[in-house]
């Protein structure tokens, strides 16, 4: 493809190397091993695409931190919340790193490119495990919510049996209506002005989370009628449900596999400007987190619950305020969806269809098929946290820590780094961080099922 794009500017076809990091242009722009389905030139702008990676990254999971907040305590969560954005940016650097050398911009093809067909298989089931996960606290969010979005609306003071009160139906409303028009796009550019407006609604739950800290009494008012629950405000933070923790903050960074997506679609790409638009949504989320925990805890402290929505129903159920947030984070997470959806298309074509040309109609199967498969996962799943923290603990990793760090140690040529070089036994004991990591979260989640600890609810 390298050959015939210069032979279509005016130019004799130079003579390429058959190497597959030979890159085109002098721009340090590999080309000649991008996947086939790649062979066009970029036009996402640098501000869309950290829209779009902002809203990869953010996810229902800011509605969970202030729980894990009143687990962790402030300052155990503010360390963990800034040691996983500092290892998320890194390991975008080693992704990015390794692209760079063999021209490929698939997650999936990485693996292949370092382990053959076992790394892509690898790779694309983690990638799809990840985001089935994410889509399912996107949708359960949905169900859950805009139930209690139409009651207030219709100034219900109690849930009637009535359909367009049931969340089951709701929910199927919704994914047909909304979600996939938009995840049947070609091109995930197209959504990024979806994703700054999906953005906008969550700064603006931001806003009222602050806002709403300075309203709300504390003890809260006893639902029964009873006066005041006699829970102080200091009450400290207690352990329990801590195993789910560390997972929620891990999955709450996960936007690796839209990084090489959303890099083959920018405009004028390099390796450098793709690093800085992963920075700067690292770093615009990873504030956002932690202001949205901060206040959130603050507000409520030991009582806040694993949805911070449904801990603000507990004061006013009528409340406008709140309920434009629910409509707002209900905007947010809905739009969010068809962008996570698209890692997930493109991992099964890989496995499934690889070297296929491109098909509206597989491309259209595999988003009703998916859509299908994770509304049924929602409607019957009694609770959420379980599935989320699985997949947190193991697929999680395996994205952020352990497949950048090692293909990136079998992909760098060792004429350029040796096996003994500083980047890569630090990119070793990345990779034997996430295995720590994972084992860790793991050890933690089972043993809280023995113990009998879990309960309903958390989200992504």
């Amino acid at each position: 493809w390298g050959v015939q794009r210069a032979q279509g500017q005016g130019g004799a076809a130079p003579a390429l190397a058959p190497m597959p990091w030979r890159c085109w242009g002098g721009r340090g722009v590999p080309v000649s091993a991008w996947p086939p389905a790649s062979p066009f030139e970029g036009k996402t702008s640098f501000g869309m695409s950290v829209f779009n990676l902002s809203n990869a990254i953010m996810g229902s999971g800011i509605l969970g931190l202030a729980y894990a907040m009143a687990n962790t305590g402030i300052v155990l969560f503010l360390f963990l919340l800034t040691a996983v954005a500092l290892l998320s940016s890194y390991s975008i650097h080693l992704l990015l790193k390794s692209s760079g050398i063999v021209g490929i911009r698939a997650y999936e093809q990485l693996g292949y490119r370092a382990f053959g067909t076992p790394g892509k298989l690898a790779a694309a089931i983690a990638i799809t495990l990840q985001n089935i996960g994410a889509m399912s606290s996107y949708l359960y969010i949905v169900k859950s919510e805009v139930p209690l979005v139409i009651q207030t609306f219709l100034n219900l003071e109690e849930k009637t049996a009535d359909w367009y009160l049931n969340g089951n139906y709701l929910v199927i409303l919704v994914s047909v209506t909304v979600i996939l028009p938009l995840a049947l796009m070609k091109q995930l550019g197209y959504l990024g002005y979806a994703s700054g407006f999906s953005l906008s609604c969550m700064v603006f739950f931001l806003i009222s989370v602050i806002y709403k800290k300075f309203q709300i009494p504390c003890p809260l008012p006893d639902q029964g009628g009873n006066g005041t629950l006699p829970v102080p405000c200091a009450q400290p933070p207690t352990p329990s449900q801590t195993a789910y923790t560390i997972p929620i903050m891990a999955f709450a960074f996960v936007c690796h596999p839209e990084v090489l997506p959303i890099y083959t679609e920018l405009k004028d790409p390099s390796k450098k400007k793709m690093q800085c638009i992963s920075n700067i949504s690292i770093a615009v989320m990873y504030l956002m987190y932690f202001l949205a925990a901060l206040f959130g805890y603050l507000t409520f402290y030991g009582r806040v619950e694993s949805e911070l929505l449904h801990t603000y129903s507990r004061v006013d159920p009528f409340d406008v305020l709140i309920l434009c947030v629910r409509v707002a984070v209900l905007t947010a997470v809905t739009l969010t969806v068809p962008i996570v959806l698209f890692p997930v298309r493109r991992a099964i074509q890989q496995m499934l269809f690889h070297g296929k040309n491109f098909s509206w109609i597989r491309h259209v199967a595999i988003a009703v098929v998916l859509l299908t498969f994770i509304n049924l996962l929602v409607i019957f799943a009694p609770s959420i946290l379980g599935i989320f923290g699985m997949i947190g603990a193991t697929s999680a990793p395996c994205l952020i820590f352990i497949f950048p760090a090692i293909f990136y140690i079998r992909i760098m040529p060792k004429d350029k780094e040796p096996l003994r070089s500083t980047p890569k036994i630090l990119a070793a004991c990345f990779a034997l961080l996430g295995v720590l990591f994972m084992i860790m979260s793991l050890s933690f989640i089972i043993i809280d099922w023995a113990t009998g600890g879990g309960r309903s609810g958390g989200s992504h």
